[in-house]
């Protein structure tokens, strides 16, 4: 990740909360993954290959949805956030995917199909900080038909190894390399899993 620095002496920008999906199915050559290139206008990542998603809205707080978070989803993030914030990045990342690409998990959205993996604090030195919270879903679980915003180009299917092999961000890449080992686990071992690895300052902590 390019981190453009601080004057010295200026407080570092607190960082918003916000959520990225990893929409995921089977392709020929293994997994796939949904992402879509950020245009160069963007101050923070521009250019970069990335899933879908942004910060949380006010409104994210109290819109409904049609089924609630998995309990040990739930848990997993109270582990990192309150009740209330737990729910709104739910629901921030299944907004986000439909403005961005047109897909949706239903209008109220359901939750439940989400899994909760990793987690990532934009390094203090950069002038643009997000608490981001990456969530995967199962492909099958979405409708509609991919029908970019024009927020991100190149929108598709990319295999993760396909993926891995381009010139992606620091944090963009341990996502990845983290949903491939998640999707080698079954689904008991899944909901078994220990605390969610945070990323701070390209660092891995577990928390």
């Amino acid at each position: 990740m390019t981190i453009a620095h601080h004057t010295a002496g200026i407080a570092p920008v607190t960082p918003r909360s916000a959520a990225s999906l990893l929409v995921l199915r089977g392709g020929a050559a293994g997994a796939e993954v949904l992402m879509g290139r950020r245009s160069a206008n963007h101050r923070f990542m521009p250019n970069r290959l990335v899933f879908p998603g942004g910060a949380v809205d006010p409104g994210d707080t109290s819109a409904p949805a049609e089924s609630e978070l998995s309990p040990h989803v739930f848990d997993r993030l109270r582990l990192h956030v309150g009740a209330g914030l737990a729910r709104a990045l739910a629901i921030a990342g299944t907004r986000e995917l439909h403005e961005e690409t047109g897909l949706s998990l239903g209008v109220p959205p359901r939750l439940d199909a989400l899994d909760y993996i990793y987690r990532a604090i934009t390094p203090p030195a950069s002038p643009v900080r997000f608490d981001a919270f990456f969530f995967t879903v199962p492909a099958i679980r979405v409708t509609g038909t991919i029908a970019g915003s024009g927020e991100l180009k190149e929108l598709r299917y990319y295999g993760i190894e396909e993926a891995l092999e381009l010139d992606l961000a620091f944090v963009t890449r341990a996502v990845l390399g983290h949903a491939r080992q998640w999707l080698a686990l079954g689904a008991t071992e899944r909901i078994a899993l220990g605390p969610v690895p945070v990323l701070r300052e390209q660092r891995w902590r577990e928390s």
